[in-house]
């Protein structure tokens, strides 16, 4: 079963994110880019908790992926270079969801594109 792991994380990995995401993304992951953004600019208890929300539904999105593969899929940058990155991507993208953000860090830091 293993074995497997590695080829069903290549398979998110070649996969249209649209797809993906329309069929299995739920929580923070869904949000716009716009909405973290937001979070992440705003000062304020509740931008600050909110923003936590975005960084927990990361944290447990890199350690699925991190169980899945049997490996570091952020290659020991860490969350807080990927909440990073993720805001980068979406100052672009605002459009684009949080699910979509994230994962394109992650495909800069596999093997697999």
């Amino acid at each position: 079963m293993k074995r497997s792991a590695p080829i069903a994380f290549c398979t998110l990995l070649l996969l249209p994110a649209a797809a993906l995401a329309e069929r299995s993304v739920w929580g923070y992951g869904v949000r716009s880019c716009a909405d973290f953004l937001r979070a992440r600019t705003d000062l304020g208890a509740s931008s600050a908790a909110e923003l936590q929300r975005y960084e927990d539904w990361l944290t447990g999105f890199v350690t699925g992926l991190n169980l899945a593969t049997g490996e570091d899929v952020l290659r020991g940058s860490g969350i807080q270079s990927a909440m990073d990155r993720t805001a980068a991507y979406c100052k672009g993208k605002p459009d684009a969801d949080f699910f979509n953000a994230s994962m394109d860090f992650v495909r800069t830091l596999s093997s697999v594109k």
